[in-house]
């Protein structure tokens, strides 16, 4: 009896690393995720690269958040992420401009979490240039430099890709996830955001196959 049950355990240990494996294929494509509207350009060749297409406008963006920070720490080596604000109306534009700004001056580590808290706790309307200048300034930046850096060819290049993805790429919403230029999922197809992020687990590991 006691070699039947050491045995049946030795089975058991055996299958957990198979049966763990196969988990992520209850991701299912037209489901879980679905392709993009056309094959996308990504911006690395030899990795995978995960695009967020977020807004700081949305309340679920802001709840997100918190999640792909944590989530960002457990990537392999082999993914790369970027996160790209949707523009699909004007306020939002001027959001692309700030997050572009911010990245281009070395500040948007230290205002990224600020925006969404400043726009979704302290309800503060950030809805034009102006806004985001008095934003800044309020922040200790200097709102000159800020303020050329957002008039600059390369911010303006910039937000003029983020609005050419967010018509191609075929995403309906935000937070919606790219994978590698071909596949989107979001929470409502995931079903929820912590599975958004296994969704997109199983996605890198599909493309890394």
């Amino acid at each position: 009896m006691k070699k039947m049950i050491t045995a049946a355990l030795l089975l058991g240990a055996a299958l957990l690393p198979i049966n763990t494996m196969a988990m992520p294929e209850a991701f299912i494509a037209g489901v879980h995720y679905k392709s993009t509207a056309q094959l996308l350009a990504t911006s690395s060749e030899d990795k995978v690269e995960v695009i967020e297409m977020f807004s700081y406008a949305c309340p679920h963006c802001y709840d997100l958040d918190p999640l792909v920070e944590e989530w960002k720490k457990t990537i392999p080596e082999n993914v790369v992420f970027v996160a790209v604000p949707a523009i699909f109306r004007d306020s939002w534009l001027e959001l692309a401009k700030l997050f572009y700004t911010a990245e281009a001056t070395g500040d948007l580590e230290k205002l990224h979490p600020l925006i969404f808290k400043a726009i979704h706790v302290e309800k503060r309307r950030m809805v034009t240039e102006e806004d985001m200048l008095n934003f800044a300034a309020d922040q200790g930046i200097d709102r000159e430099s800020f303020e050329k850096m957002m008039n600059s060819f390369a911010v303006k290049g910039k937000v003029k890709k983020a609005l050419i993805m967010s018509q191609l790429s075929g995403i309906t919403g935000v937070p919606s996830m790219i994978v590698n230029g071909k596949y989107i999922s979001d929470a409502p197809m995931a079903g929820g955001q912590p599975n958004l992020l296994k969704a997109v687990d199983f996605l890198i590991l599909k493309e890394s196959e």
